[in-house]
């Protein structure tokens, strides 16, 4: 088992900057990959980001070349760093960990972006 806790959300202005982090515990060695997700009242969960235990990072189109996904599969702890944000980045942020075949979440941190 592997539990994941985020913290870091709040409140930024637009073009602003904030920085989540996400730490596991537990079966830290099974994980494959950690990333970060997104949802909004109403809509699926989003993927945001990935990085495998190899360092490889992955963006969706939506957040490219804005946001930065760090970390250290191995030690269990993955950060975004989510720079120019845009209103339509408002959601609460989801840390996401993969291994042998489970898929772990964590609790949730709300990010608003608002003048």
């Amino acid at each position: 088992q592997v539990q994941l806790v985020e913290s870091g959300g709040g409140l930024v202005q637009p073009g602003g900057s904030l920085r989540l982090s996400c730490a596991a515990s537990g079966s830290i060695s099974s994980l494959n990959t950690m990333g970060w997700y997104r949802q909004t009242p109403g809509k699926q969960r989003e993927w945001v980001a990935v990085i495998t235990n190899g360092g490889s990072r992955t963006y969706a189109d939506s957040v490219k070349g804005r946001f930065t996904i760090s970390g250290d599969n191995a030690k269990g702890t993955v950060y975004l760093q989510m720079n120019s944000l845009k209103p339509e980045d408002t959601a609460v942020y989801y840390c996401n960990a993969y291994g042998f075949g489970t898929t772990y979440w964590g609790q949730g941190t709300q990010v608003t972006v608002s003048s």
